[in-house]
């Protein structure tokens, strides 16, 4: 290439250190090649998603019928044949490939058992979700990836952030960083593997691409787009940045939200700003959609009001312990924990209570008539069995009937953005005309496969199977 200046030279440079990155530059190192992996952040806070993820891959039994799997999910979104053929392949192998590196693989035994969207073709191919140990979260996949990447003398550089690609006659020859020597300029002789994470915690990115006007953050707040912006700098094409998930989420004490899971009771009801209820409260949240009118859409995308009495507030905690569900930046990072019966958030007011159904209306600026009318609806609905308005499960209907009475303001929780740079089944980076940036590539949620729904396990398994993908295209070409 003849680029002069390189302060040094490997064979591949992986941006990121998750399970995309790990994954590439593991992959690459088996194929022979030298690796570096620059992470922007200190080794304390690195891992992008992947650490505080529930750390799962789905279990596939049948690539051919994980092809039509896929196809069904995308729905009105096709993905291009190369990329379906590749992840229906590779994310095969992911168990295998774990194993191999000595991970203890074992299927979760509580979580994501079948598929959540059994009705669609393709789901006979979802055979569970594996995990190392067989348990969720608690960085379990994470500090496996890593151990691995240290036991094979993989350099990772933490606290070096990459700040611009360098090419050379269109081509990606190498990437500069910024780190404690100031800035470098790193030669890539096979390609950079970008595996910077998504894009959600960069509120301008949300607004512009997602169109959500409010939420908080579930996963890293590194997820900034950086790989997004480098790879647009060379020309990337983008494909499905609309695409996401949210959950139901209570904005804490900074930009980091809780996970609201009504899990031990059913005396609740969600209302708007117009103090009606508007969608059914217990539809399956299926990695951020929901059925609504005989369609899957994004949930939520804005805020909203629960309102609940003292039998939900006795049942036990909105949000889940570690000790059920150890996962997300809150629970694994900052160790802030919700109290069990709810009296913490109730004194810092997070949660408020009044004696009347008016006089809760009157907390939160709601019409008071309305939300009385909404709220002996929806009893009436309960004692009916009947939910005529929504069709909520009549398993799932709960009167609100038992003074005090409290509501909680319901932010978007935004787990990970799905859209990026678009790429092709070996995870090559493409132009605006479909045309392959040489020596660039993508894997992991920055530039994820799914351009509509997905089921349990996915977004790692997707992240795994497409860096190995990278890994070793860019070792290849080195």
């Amino acid at each position: 290439m003849g680029v002069a200046g390189f302060d040094e030279e490997f064979d591949v440079v992986v941006v990121g250190s998750g399970a995309a990155g790990s994954a590439a530059a593991l992959g690459a190192h088996h194929a022979g090649a030298s690796v570096l992996v620059v992470e922007k952040c200190d080794e304390a806070t690195a891992g992008g998603n992947t650490r505080v993820s529930g750390g799962g891959w789905w279990v596939n039994r049948d690539p051919e019928r994980a092809r039509a799997f896929l196809n069904s999910l995308s729905g009105a979104f096709p993905v291009a044949d190369d990329v379906v053929a590749a992840w229906a392949s590779e994310t095969a192998e992911n168990s295998r490939w774990l194993e191999e590196l000595g991970a203890d693989v074992a299927l979760s035994p509580d979580y994501h058992t079948e598929p959540e969207y059994l009705e669609l073709d393709g789901s006979d191919c979802y055979a569970g979700m594996d995990t190392v140990a067989g348990r969720m979260g608690n960085s379990l996949l994470y500090d496996f990836l890593r151990g691995a990447l240290d036991e094979r003398g993989i350099e990772t550089r933490f606290g070096t952030p990459a700040v611009e690609l360098i090419t050379d006659g269109g081509v990606v020859v190498g990437v500069e960083v910024e780190g404690v020597e100031g800035r470098r300029r790193i030669g890539a002789r096979g390609g950079v593997v970008l595996a910077t994470g998504g894009f959600q915690a960069n509120a301008a990115m949300v607004r512009d691409y997602l169109r959500v006007e409010d939420h908080v953050l579930w996963g890293s707040p590194a997820s900034t787009g950086d790989g997004h912006r480098m790879a647009q700098s060379v020309g990337a094409d983008l494909w499905h940045m609309g695409n996401m998930m949210t959950i139901t989420g209570v904005r804490g004490d900074d930009e980091f939200g809780h996970y609201l899971a009504l899990w031990n009771a059913h005396n609740y009801l969600w209302v708007s700003e117009d103090g009606r209820r508007f969608v059914d409260e217990a539809a399956d949240p299926k990695h951020g959609h929901i059925l609504r009118n005989g369609a899957y859409e994004l949930f939520p995308l804005r805020p909203f009001h629960l309102i609940f009495d003292e039998q939900m507030r006795t049942a036990g905690p909105l949000s889940p312990t570690p000790d059920v569900l150890p996962v997300g930046w809150n629970l694994l990072m900052t160790e802030n924990r919700w109290s069990l019966d709810n009296s913490d958030e109730i004194e810092k007011g997070w949660i408020r209570r009044a004696d009347s159904i008016a006089e809760l209306a009157e907390l939160v600026g709601l019409d008071a008539a309305t939300l009385e009318a909404t709220v002996e609806q929806y009893n009436a609905a309960c004692a009916a069995g009947s939910d005529d308005h929504f069709g909520r499960d009549p398993e799932k209907l709960g009167a609100v009937s038992q003074a005090p009475f409290y509501v909680l303001d319901v932010t978007p929780l935004l787990g990970w953005s799905n859209g990026g740079p678009r790429r092709d089944g070996r995870a090559r980076v493409v132009d605006t005309r479909g045309v392959a940036i040489d020596g660039l590539y993508a894997a992991g949620e920055m530039s994820s496969t799914y351009s509509w729904t997905k089921d349990g396990g996915f977004h790692v398994a997707d992240a795994l199977a497409f860096g190995r993908v990278a890994g070793r295209d860019a070792a290849a070409r080195a």
